[in-house]
């Protein structure tokens, strides 16, 4: 079966704060280390309430020295934010301190709004249009030093640190096609291009020294339980979040809502069961069933369960359900 992966925004619920997430972010990746999953990622966003992984690399720093086998990386790190430069240098130090557990997953997006965009001082002009000769730069920044080389990533030259491309388009996937890279769809909020996407990378995939074949990790959101009722009642507090942000009223993730899907009015309703169509609730067996016909429709490679859960422990029990789900799959 293929593997099975962790996606964390380090959420912070209501009445919480970033410090509870970040101890919760630790405790549940070696609770799903401990359940075989393969990565940890983590991803970059700013100015948003309930998200504690603004500084990726630090936290990633934080899981990567709490574990032992686990592979933990960013999902990603918003390259048009930072320097080539930086980027290498950090996850160089990172591949330096856990050898051989570090990946390096990035996105063309700022993970934010364009005045806090602004604020991370970063030359907006071109933006993203520079995305590719920045990953093509940043990667040039791991291979071995060349004679005359002024510039370095010290460390991070030299250092084989997999880069991922990220995206929730067609664009990430022509770049990571021609680029020879392994390719992390965000189908588990941004479903819309997910079969486009996955067409057009693997039919123009150009094989390189990264990468023989494509290779194509799917974003899954998960909320697992004893029944059916209440892994809807631990995914309304996604559900909210979602609304919220997209109304411009983004806050901590919610407690969960009894009926809250009830509660919307039809264009809201609408927008969430396409923005979120990519998700699999429900008890042991829903699980199983709904991971099986995910996996068969777009032929993955490997999966990256989400989970916007606001109980800590729900959470934890949730991810056990999904490796109890995954075993039985074979």
């Amino acid at each position: 079966m293929i593997p099975f992966s962790v996606l964390d925004l380090s959420p912070v619920p209501e009445g919480s704060d970033a410090s509870q997430s970040l101890a919760n972010s630790l405790d549940l990746a070696r609770h799903t280390e401990a359940l075989g999953f393969n990565r940890y990622w983590l991803a970059e966003h700013h100015s948003m309430p309930g998200i504690a992984s603004a500084a990726t690399s630090v936290v990633i720093g934080h899981v990567a020295g709490g574990t032992s086998r686990i592979r933990v990386g960013a999902g990603g790190i918003m390259l048009p934010n930072h320097s080539p430069l930086i980027i290498a240098e950090q996850f160089g130090t990172l591949d330096s301190l856990y050898p051989g557990r570090i990946d390096l997953g990035l996105g063309r997006a700022p993970g934010t709004d364009m005045l806090t965009a602004r604020a991370l001082r970063r030359n907006l002009e071109g933006g993203a249009d520079s995305f590719p000769q920045d990953v093509v730069e940043l990667m040039n920044y791991f291979a071995p030093a060349q004679e005359g080389q002024r510039v370095r990533a010290v460390p991070g030259e030299g250092r084989n640190v997999p880069v991922w491309i990220l995206g929730s388009s067609t664009y990430g996937a022509h770049l990571a096609a021609l680029l020879g890279l392994p390719y992390a769809f965000a189908s588990h909020f941004a479903p819309a291009e997910l079969d486009h996407a996955l067409d057009v990378y693997r039919s123009r995939f150009q094989p390189s020294a990264h990468l023989d074949k494509p290779y194509v990790m799917l974003g899954l959101n998960v909320s697992a339980a004893e029944t059916d009722a209440e892994a809807q009642l631990l995914f309304s507090s996604l559900q909210q979040a979602f609304v919220n942000l997209r109304t411009g009223r983004p806050g901590k993730l919610p407690a969960p809502r009894a009926n809250f899907e009830q509660s919307l009015d039809p264009s809201a309703k609408a927008m969430l069961d396409h923005a979120l169509s990519c998700a699999v609730v429900g008890s042991l067996e829903t699980v199983k069933i709904g991971l099986a016909a995910f996996i068969e429709r777009t032929g993955a490679d490997e999966l990256m369960i989400t989970a916007q859960i606001f109980d800590h422990d729900a959470r934890k029990r949730s991810y056990s359900l999904v490796a109890k789900a995954h075993a039985s799959l074979g």
